[in-house]
């Protein structure tokens, strides 16, 4: 049996979505002259559900890759595995969201692997889905790649889709989506550590730049505070999968 290769995959995906975006979902997008049509791109932005990134790939003209959470990956059975292929095949690159500085080590050499290459990647600086339709404080992973790739960081901003999709449904019901793309942040020269790598305030400074940008792209109200998380799954852990 031969293999569909994974720009299949992502092509057929994307076409999907872009015909549900113009009939089931009508889906509004501005700003995307903002994002460079070559070269390595960063895009950021807010996430209510969890097709936000199915309306993203239909939004967006150039392939976008995804940091995507590792449970996606780590499901049992037969049925997880054939998840994971999906995914992998999509254009989604897992990442541990409870591995500590180890793991946000390997978010950014996962990051700049893509953007090295060249590769537009998309990611969700509050590390998970709001709960409540606000904007949560974001993790410093998008202004870290951006300050130390020096790669365009185009802040995005999407609302409906948590009508779109609910928490708990796997459904897509009617309801318009708005998707808008800001112009690439221009944050000055950070402070560096002796090992060239930016300085904690500098991170700081920077996220909550992109942030506020983000709340005004998306209409969110904009809470200084992490974002509640859940506990990880059980499937998750390394000792379950044997």
């Amino acid at each position: 049996m031969t293999r569909r290769p994974p720009h299949l995959v992502y092509g057929t995906v994307r076409a999907a979505m872009r015909v549900i975006a113009r009939t089931h979902c009508r889906t509004t997008v501005t700003g995307a002259e903002h994002i460079p049509a070559t070269g390595p791109v960063l895009l950021a932005g807010n996430h209510l559900a969890v097709c936000d990134t199915l309306f993203l790939f239909a939004a967006v003209p150039r392939r976008v890759v995804i940091l995507g959470k590792e449970e996606y990956f780590t499901r049992p059975g037969a049925r997880g595995r054939l998840l994971a292929r999906y995914y992998r095949r999509l254009g989604v690159l897992p990442v541990d969201r409870y591995g500590g500085p180890a793991a946000a080590r390997d978010v950014l050499d996962t990051g700049r692997r893509v953007l090295d290459g060249g590769g537009l990647l998309a990611l969700y600086p509050e590390g998970t889905r709001s709960p409540d339709g606000r904007l949560y404080r974001g993790r410093p992973g998008a202004a870290a790649l951006a300050l130390v790739s020096g790669v365009p960081l185009v802040p995005f901003g999407i609302s409906g889709t948590d009508r779109v999709q609910p928490v708990g449904t796997r459904r897509l019901r009617s309801h318009p989506v708005r998707i808008r793309f800001g112009p690439p942040l221009a944050p000055p020269a950070p402070e560096r550590r002796a090992d060239g790598f930016p300085t904690t305030a500098a991170l700081r400074e920077t996220t909550l730049r992109l942030m506020r940008r983000i709340a005004e792209l998306s209409g969110q109200e904009f809470v200084d505070l992490p974002a509640p998380r859940k506990a990880p799954p059980v499937w998750s852990s390394p000792h379950e999968q044997g």
